[in-house]
């Protein structure tokens, strides 16, 4: 008589959140929120930004993410009273492992659309530069990417970056609150889903941006129990290579 093993395929679930507590406790660990490494900024608009909050999220070097409003001049959009303004993602990042012209790379081949096709303001295509060296890299980058989508007319608006409006609470960090059990266990409140190390590379990982090795190479940072990292590895196995965008 032989004895057949199947393998458990079920989906792991963090419904009781005791669990979670007690790892934290036995393993002294917790979430961690915030890396304490200087970093630089970059601003950019690219469509709806849901999707490029988790395609920068789950990027090697990349520190926080946070989605909201710029470049316009009408003081304190909102989602539904946008003015202006631009959907834009505000991102952290470790000039010492990632640098701005990398960030650029991502920004020109992962637009959902507008970069060269004329759309309303609100998705427009924007770089919004923080200082003089990133305003010269974006416009010799775009210099760069207009000869190579030729005859394409590229039509990104590159300005400085004069204010920022953070989002709605429900916009920040879309793809990881959609997993509530595991949010909950992070402590996540609606400052942290702005600001949050754990929360912005989860964001981009459990969307299928990155996979499953570059994740395993990086959990160590993020202050995950054992039951978490179990959670985060079936989904962000089953989502690897699915699009990103709304």
């Amino acid at each position: 008589m032989s004895l057949t093993i199947t393998k458990d395929v079920s989906t792991p679930e963090l419904k009781d959140l005791s669990t979670v507590r007690n790892e934290q406790k036995e393993l002294n660990l917790s979430p961690v929120h915030r890396l304490n490494v200087s970093h630089a900024t970059a601003t950019f608009g690219m469509g709806c930004f849901w999707g490029a909050e988790s395609l920068y999220g789950a990027t090697r070097g990349v520190l926080r993410t946070t989605v909201g409003y710029a470049g316009g001049s009408s003081e304190l959009p909102t989602y539904r009273k946008m003015g202006d303004h631009t959907e834009v993602l505000e991102i952290d990042y470790d000039p010492s492992v990632i640098s701005f012209k990398d960030l650029l790379d991502l920004f020109w081949n992962n637009h959902e659309y507008g970069l060269t096709t004329p759309i309303k303001r609100q998705y427009a295509s924007l770089i919004l530069y923080h200082d003089d060296n990133q305003r010269q890299i974006a416009e010799a980058s775009k210099l760069e990417e207009q000869e190579r989508r030729a005859p394409e007319v590229i039509t990104t608006d590159i300005a400085p970056k004069e204010n920022f409006y953070a989002a709605e609470t429900y916009h920040q960090k879309y793809r990881l609150q959609g997993h509530k059990d595991l949010a909950a266990s992070l402590n996540l409140n609606p400052q942290l889903l702005q600001s949050s190390y754990v929360a912005t590379k989860l964001n981009g990982y459990l969307a299928g941006v990155g996979g499953i090795e570059q994740f395993k190479s990086e959990v160590d940072t993020m202050g995950l129990t054992p039951t978490q990292r179990q959670y985060c590895n079936f989904h962000i196995e089953q989502n690897e290579g699915q699009g990103l965008y709304c």
